[in-house]
């Protein structure tokens, strides 16, 4: 059996932290967009005397065992559906860039359970497949509602919002990842945490169909910008330019990309009404 998923990139629209939580996470109210950049997996499954898993893809920068994510998404399938044992070929095409705040790894978990469902007849629902995400990740139930989503809590609570489709271009440093923990740690050490409330005032603008650009913010970008020259050079060339996520990579929305030597840069992308879809 074989089935081939697409996964698309997420951009924050906001991003504002609420406070830290007893678990360690923090809560937060974000707006997060689906983008037409995607990576590709390939999932072939067949019956075995064992339960194997095997990940291959075109990204060196990744792991293909069990630290990688879809190999976690793959067993979290195989425990809450009682599945007998079967061999899992998954191979993963890296269009999104890592450590990139663009939610790429996320994506391909979400991906999978998709995947997997469809292989196996659906034996999840949409509830039980939004629990999975949960359990997984922050960004994955986001994901897997696709499109426009509000998303509060550590980022698993989720409801649809209205789409208003926009030109996205993206500019990333290369070789600069900030993870999710840095940012957060960074933003609780700031000593004047911004109050914007950017996320419902934007929620009122995408019911109007008013241009959402002004509202566009992230408290991880305050907090971790002055500690990267790569960030700042981004943001000189590009005024309007928003992190996503906890970074490194930027977005503009309807407007040409101003390029920084040597950074990766995408453009001709928008914002998507959809999620993970088979194809």
């Amino acid at each position: 059996m074989q089935v081939k998923v697409k996964t698309p990139a997420k951009i924050n629209l906001t991003l504002e932290v609420l406070g830290k939580r007893e678990d360690g996470f923090h809560d937060i109210q974000s707006i997060m967009q689906m983008i037409n950049l995607y990576d590709y997996l390939t999932i072939d499954v067949e019956k075995s005397e064992k339960f194997e898993i095997n990940l291959a893809g075109d990204n060196p920068n990744i792991p293909y065992n069990e630290k990688n994510i879809v190999y976690k998404a793959i067993v979290s399938f195989v425990e809450r559906t009682n599945l007998t044992s079967h061999k899992f070929n998954v191979y993963i095409q890296k269009n999104i860039p890592t450590e990139a705040g663009l939610a790429g790894g996320s994506s391909d978990a979400v991906g999978a359970f998709l995947g997997l469902n469809y292989l196996f007849n659906n034996p999840l629902n949409q509830k039980d497949l939004l629990e999975l995400c949960a359990k997984l990740g922050s960004d994955l139930n986001v994901i897997l509602m696709g499109g426009c989503v509000l998303a509060n809590g550590r980022g698993e609570n989720v409801a649809p919002l209205p789409f208003v489709e926009y030109p996205v271009s993206l500019i990333k440093p290369n070789n600069l990842g900030i993870s999710a923990k840095e940012g957060y740690q960074k933003y609780a050490q700031l000593e004047n945490k911004p109050k914007n409330d950017n996320t419902h005032k934007m929620i009122e603008f995408l019911k109007k169909g008013d241009d959402v650009r002004p509202l566009l913010y992230n408290d991880l970008e305050t907090a971790v910008y002055n500690d990267y020259e790569q960030l700042q050079k981004i943001k000189q060339a590009n005024q309007n330019a928003i992190m996503s996520g906890s970074g490194s990579t930027y977005f503009v929305l309807d407007e040409k990309i101003n390029t920084v030597d040597n950074y990766w840069f995408k453009e001709g992308l928008k914002t998507i009404s959809t999620g993970c879809e088979i194809i």
